[in-house]
């Protein structure tokens, strides 16, 4: 008898699925348990680190190829499915190398893969056999498979995988299994419930109530509510419940949001349907604040954001921004802009946003510019930062070429002089990772000039498979261009001009700082509080040595900025700051030491 007939001999544990439908069915209709299910610890123990082969991603990723690729030819698929564990463990490879190695290959026969796919996913009993069958079917998989791979998700180790086979089959139950196992917030267990139970108007009805507040329904929440609810579909109907229109206005609008490792609103393949609904049914909301800076926001994306680049037909795109204009300035919605400013700073905030960014996102000619650069500040509802876009030839270039952040602020491109061109040229970031530089990377370029000619290139920091060619902008044009957006603070409110005049004075008067034996000085804008200005400072007399941050915090007291950011400068003149403000971090010991008081909590 061979080593393979011995082993098919001997007992067989129960497969993991099994064992997952076990446990889900103890759930009251089949709901999804809430934290997923534990899974059994079926895998003999790691090899030790030193007897693992040493070898490059390449390297390993070829080592699976090899491993597997024989067996997807297997005529026997059951011999071929009691081989996967062996090989895989002899060739040292991890559930990473094996999916790339499969989105790699040729499949000569895609048919027995599958099977072999369905076999591992329904009847392996470990981790290898089950991963590589969720591997297959993530290329392969049909809807007959939907239900193995929901189940196998609530298993931790299988969630990621699953829901990533499940995107490309059924986004709704991908949707709702992600919703399940990756959410923590207890708003979304009523829809979770109702989606789990097909109680359609019980998903309705949380669809209607549930707050769209960023902190528990961030951009991928969003998409994937969308996705869970068939949101494509409700918004079909005739009549469109209003409710139901105004939550998925505010959903899209969440799904442009920068604030994650890419735009959702390119990973939500309805968007173009979604968009198109919204908009056409638009007039059927109450004009008010909320909707108006919704559909503003949704403009706002549509003109320079990631949504320019989905997958639009000819002048959809800019029919639906031509309908917008069209809506927000008829009477009744111009109104809102016209109204008596709110009492709740927040909603005042908002308004004032509004008014000045009414205009913004419909102002494009008919031909697009070679570059235009834009300050664009979204929807104060949901803060973000004040993002730089770029428009090469009316195509927005760092969602397109990076996509895990937004351009980087105005203070740091436009402020500073950073993209003037030099003959000797510069290199400049121009987007960094949300998550920052040191984790996800940055977007840079070198600006050069070149006779007649600014050439953008050296590129550094594009997104896996993107090469961006060299561009060429006439010098004039360009000098033109960047004049105008350094100089146009159309899209800035009174506080942040405030931060500006005073990082402008502190930059021209190093010395009002360096008196006080200080350094650094420059303001911005508090991310949860905008209509307050943050001026910070470092005491460091020695370069390696203990060192105290201090800050001034100035709310905005409703006099012009000028006035605001004078008083600031002389008063830094005069008198010693760190007398007037509070130490925000450094060392406590060293702070005790100077007889300054350290902040509680």
């Amino acid at each position: 008898m061979s080593a393979l007939e011995e082993r098919s001999a001997l007992p067989r544990p129960a497969s993991l699925y099994a064992y997952a439908l076990r446990l889900q069915r103890g759930e009251p209709d089949d709901r999804l348990p809430k934290g997923g299910c534990s899974r059994p610890d079926t895998r003999p123990p790691s090899p030790e680190r030193r007897t693992r082969p040493r070898r490059d991603w390449r390297e390993s990723v070829e080592a699976a190829r090899k491993a597997l690729e024989p067996l997807l030819t297997e005529a026997d698929t059951a011999r071929a499915a009691e081989e996967v564990d062996r090989r895989l463990r002899e060739a040292r490879v991890n559930i990473r190398h094996i999916s790339t190695a499969v989105d790699k290959m040729t499949l000569h026969d895609e048919g027995r893969a599958r099977t072999l796919g369905r076999r591992l996913t329904r009847t392996g009993t470990t981790a290898y056999a089950v991963g590589t069958g969720i591997v297959l079917l993530t290329r392969l998989g049909e809807p007959e498979d939907v239900p193995y791979l929901r189940t196998l998700g609530l298993l931790p180790g299988f969630t990621r995988s699953a829901i990533r086979a499940l995107d490309a089959i059924d986004a709704p139950t991908a949707a709702l299994l992600w919703l399940g196992r990756c959410t923590q917030g207890r708003e979304l267990r009523p829809l979770i419930d109702a989606l789990t139970a097909r109680d359609d108007e019980s998903a309705r009805a949380w669809l209607l109530r549930v707050p769209m507040d960023p902190r528990a329904v961030d951009s991928t929440i969003a998409r994937r509510i969308a996705q869970s609810v068939l949101l494509s579909d409700l918004l079909r109907e005739d009549p469109v419940d209003k409710g139901i229109l105004a939550q998925g206005a505010r959903l899209l609008a969440r799904m442009t949001s920068p604030r994650h490792d890419e735009s959702e609103i390119r990973n939500y393949r309805d968007a173009v349907p979604v968009y198109a609904a919204v908009i056409a049914r638009a007039s059927r909301l109450t004009p008010s604040l909320d909707h108006y800076a919704t559909l503003l926001a949704l403009a706002l994306d549509l003109h320079s954001g990631p949504s320019v680049l989905l997958d639009w037909r000819p002048g959809q795109r800019e029919a639906l921004l031509d309908a917008l204009d069209s809506l927000l300035t008829t009477p009744g919605w111009a109104s809102v802009l016209a109204a008596r400013e709110p009492a709740d700073p927040a909603e005042r905030h908002r308004l004032r946003w509004a008014r000045r960014t009414a205009r913004q996102p419909f102002t494009a000619g008919p031909d697009p510019l070679p570059l235009r650069i834009e300050v664009v500040v979204r929807d104060p509802s949901d803060p973000d930062v004040v993002e730089t876009r770029f428009l090469v030839d009316g195509r927005p270039l760092v969602p397109a070429a990076f996509g895990r952040g937004s351009g980087n602020s105005p203070e740091d491109l436009l402020h500073n002089g950073s993209l003037r061109a030099t003959a000797d040229g510069q290199e400049v970031q121009l987007a960094e990772a949300y998550c920052t530089e040191g984790c996800c990377g940055a977007l840079y370029v070198t600006i050069r000039e070149e006779g007649d000619e600014v050439v953008w290139g050296g590129w550094r920091g594009t997104a896996k498979g993107v090469v961006l060619p060299e561009y060429r902008f006439d010098a004039a044009d360009y000098a033109a261009e960047i004049l105008r957006a350094e100089t146009d603070h159309s899209w800035s409110w009174p506080a942040r001009t405030t931060a500006r005049l005073i990082t402008e004075g502190l930059r021209e008067r190093p010395d009002l700082v360096g008196r006080w034996h200080l350094r650094g000085g420059r303001a911005h804008t508090d991310f949860s509080a905008p209509c307050t200005v943050v001026l910070w400072f470092v005491l460091q007399p020695e370069e390696d040595g203990p060192w105290l941050q201090f800050s001034w915090r100035l709310p905005d007291d409703g006099t012009p900025p000028d006035e605001q950011a004078g008083a600031v400068l002389r008063r830094l003149a005069e008198e010693d700051p760190k007398g007037y403000t509070k130490i925000s971090g450094g060392s406590r010991e060293y702070a005790e030491q100077l007889g300054f008081p350290w902040p509680e909590g």
